[in-house]
């Protein structure tokens, strides 16, 4: 089989699939993407080299669009290489939401393309307006954030069939498609992202951290609000009052992933710090910023509770990826999260906007570890049943890409109702 992958930051979340397909001799597996994209080993990386232009001539609505139709152009270049030097893809998979899919259909028409249904931007029931206190869009804010969906709509339309991570996702989209998109997500390795009870963490400061310990950890890729960051800070203060050998370990950038960006020469690491940093014992507060992914797993599995948060927007890898490591989750009840942790059976919800909640949870948490430790056993059995990279997701993901051209989506069969099937190296975590 001849497969051809499209991803700007290839190989994302195709990584496992690519290496499974590479692996085969039978198989020809090629990809594009751009400069910053890396090719598994078998797979044979075609580049294209991007530089974003701003035409102030261009309409404030369509400027991302204009944006995605520039990417389209060079990776129209490249796939008509290709299809020169004499390549035919049998399927294309390929992540729309930067415009790479555009031109695919028409170099191409005859391969089966599958679509990569991210995200669906909303102006109900999703990031926009969630959290009162930041400015929210106005009507025009609204008109110019559903122009953003424009390329994952034309791709969407080209596709023959899709695929989304999780039920929620799907739900962006809008109904008319929902016939196409298949619920599997990419998966977490299990085998690898384990409990250990051996785990030793060493910070930077010397001091080393094990599972003897009370260990408090947040993750995100970039410490911002739509994942919740400032909640979180809130609820330090309270929190290590009530547990006065609590640690707090926290991963992830300062810069802006998702969401407002904060005023200028100012992070939102800093503003949610400074508000709270005269209430807190700074000596057990330990930023640690992005972490090589061995790293990053050793966090979690010195972890005693794990703190989630998200607005209603993508599910993060590394919320699965603790739930893997048997962290016992405290985390926000929001549509995203409550497909995947149900409290008080593999983890514990409260709302996302009450930082006093939060903090009442975890230290409870951590008053009675050995009471709530079956969350954290729970939480990584649910990791293994659905989200396995080997034995669920790999799998369902190769049914998907037989089946043929107008079949019916169907949630995989190992998924309970109502809920989807079962996400690279470098800086962690990257969702």
């Amino acid at each position: 089989m001849k497969v051809l992958f499209v991803h700007n930051n290839f190989p994302a979340q195709f990584r496992h699939l690519a290496r499974l397909l590479a692996k085969d001799p039978a198989n020809e597996v090629r990809a594009i993407g751009a400069e910053g994209a890396a090719a598994p080993r078998g797979v044979s990386l075609h580049r294209y080299s991007f530089q974003p232009v701003q035409s102030p001539e261009t309409h404030a609505f369509a400027r991302r669009f204009d944006l995605e139709c520039r990417r389209a152009e060079q990776a129209l270049y490249v796939a008509s290489m290709l299809s020169a030097n004499g390549f035919r893809p049998d399927v294309i998979v390929a992540h729309g939401g930067w415009g790479e899919a555009m031109p695919l259909r028409a170099v191409w028409p005859e391969a089966r393309i599958i679509h990569y249904c991210e995200y669906f931007y909303r102006a109900q029931h999703s990031d926009v307006n969630f959290d009162p206190e930041f400015p929210g869009f106005g009507v025009d804010g609204l008109v110019g954030l559903n122009a953003r969906n424009a390329t994952n709509l034309l791709a969407l339309a080209d596709a023959d069939l899709a695929i989304a991570p999780t039920n929620w996702q799907k739900s962006t989209f809008p109904p008319e498609f929902a016939h196409k998109i298949h619920v599997v997500h990419e998966g977490v390795d299990t085998a690898l992202v384990a409990p250990d009870a051996e785990a030793v963490c060493r910070l930077e400061n010397g001091i080393t951290v094990t599972r003897a310990d009370e260990v408090v950890t947040f993750v995100a890729r970039n410490l911002e609000p739509l994942r919740g960051y400032h909640v979180f800070m809130r609820a330090l203060p309270a929190l290590m009052k009530a547990r006065p050998m609590a640690r707090i370990l926290i991963v992830g950038g300062f810069g802006v992933s998702y969401g407002q960006r904060p005023p200028p020469g100012k992070t939102w690491h800093q503003i949610f710090f400074d508000e709270v940093a005269g209430e807190i014992d700074l000596s057990r507060v330990h930023f640690l910023g992005p972490l090589a992914y061995e790293a990053y797993l050793d966090v979690l599995k010195v972890s005693s509770a794990h703190v989630y948060l998200t607005y209603p927007f993508v599910l993060s890898w590394s919320c699965l990826e603790a739930m893997a490591t048997g962290c016992v989750l405290v985390a926000s009840d929001t549509q995203p999260v409550r497909e995947v942790v149900e409290t008080g059976v593999n983890g514990v919800l409260v709302p996302f906007h009450q930082p006093d909640r939060l903090a009442e949870a975890v230290a409870e948490v951590l008053a009675d570890r050995a009471r709530f430790a079956p969350l954290g056993i729970a939480a990584r059995q649910t990791a293994v049943e659905r989200f396995d990279t080997r034995t669920v997701c790999l799998p369902e993901m190769m049914r998907i890409l037989r089946i043929e051209p107008g079949a019916p989506a169907l949630a995989p069969a190992s998924a309970p109702a109502g809920q989807g099937a079962c996400v690279e190296p470098g800086a962690w975590p990257l969702g």
